[in-house]
């Protein structure tokens, strides 16, 4: 088979590494010259290309037999609201539109932000998306309606992504809160801090493509309730010796329960904890 990973980050890497070391070929697309020589350690071919460029993606996708939409709006342009909105727009939107546009077979990973704060004992995929105008759900949720418009678009919603040895862990994360931001972050302090390691995320994408899968699919562990984002992180802040972080609570996200069961009856299981 031949694939097609639209943004190698941590886990696009990771699902290209899990591809081609089963025979398959994988194109893998970075916008960093620089990361060409660590993308071919795990891809067949390497195109330097944005999401939003639509002649480079064509030359990527051409004989796919499906396209992974894995792009990630850069963090140090995502701080603030007014930051966001032209970041998300052109990373999130205008990649989906050029991929669906390209390809019928498209599988986008998506965020749990479209749910908001959400509501109810518990979220699942029939729960009603949020109506926030922040620029992280409204941009993730234009792009799922753009996928799940090709004839076999799929979604795949999961949380922040961790383990990887390349990954600024949470300790750096509030450091850096603090150096850059005056300790004040875009989160909620209810919002429970799901988290996905980047070679389960790597495997859902792998399941949900190999399987055929459409339509939309939790990926969070959902065996044990994770705690807040307030009680998570000032155990970090203690532990540092550093002040207590401020929410400003611009991007929602579940505060109640997120269940993955529809993805684990179609046979996922989650490997890492």
């Amino acid at each position: 088979m031949r694939y097609a990973i639209i943004g190698c980050g941590n886990v696009g890497m990771e699902l290209a590494r899990r591809w081609t070391t089963t025979g398959h070929n994988v194109v893998g697309t970075t916008t960093t010259p620089e990361r060409i020589p660590e993308l071919r350690a795990v891809c067949t071919e390497v195109v330097v290309a944005r999401g939003s460029n639509r002649a480079a993606v064509a030359r990527a996708v051409d004989g796919a037999d499906a396209v992974v939409l894995a792009v990630s709006p850069r963090l140090t342009r995502a701080f603030d609201a007014a930051s966001r909105v032209a970041e998300y727009a052109d990373t999130l939107v205008a990649s989906a539109r050029v991929a669906a546009e390209l390809h019928e077979r498209v599988v986008f990973v998506g965020s749990g932000s479209v749910y908001g704060a959400a509501s109810g004992a518990e979220v699942d995929e029939s729960t009603p998306t949020t109506d926030d105008p922040d620029a992280s759900p409204r941009n993730f949720l234009a792009a799922e309606q753009v996928v799940l418009g090709a004839p076999r678009g799929a979604v795949l919603r999961i949380p922040d992504v961790y383990g990887h040895p390349r990954d600024m862990d949470y300790p750096t994360r509030i450091r850096f809160a603090h150096e850059r931001l005056g300790g004040s972050v875009p989160f909620a302090a209810k919002a429970l801090l799901y988290r996905i390691d980047y070679r389960d995320a790597a495997a859902a994408l792998d399941h949900v493509v190999t399987c055929e899968l459409t339509g939309i699919y939790n990926a969070y562990p959902d065996t044990v309730v994770p705690p807040t984002n307030e009680q998570a992180f000032a155990e970090i802040c203690t532990a540092a010796g550093l002040p207590a972080l401020t929410y400003r609570g611009e991007i929602g996200s579940p505060e109640v329960p997120v269940s993955s069961a529809r993805l684990r009856a179609t046979g996922f299981r989650f490997a890492h904890g």
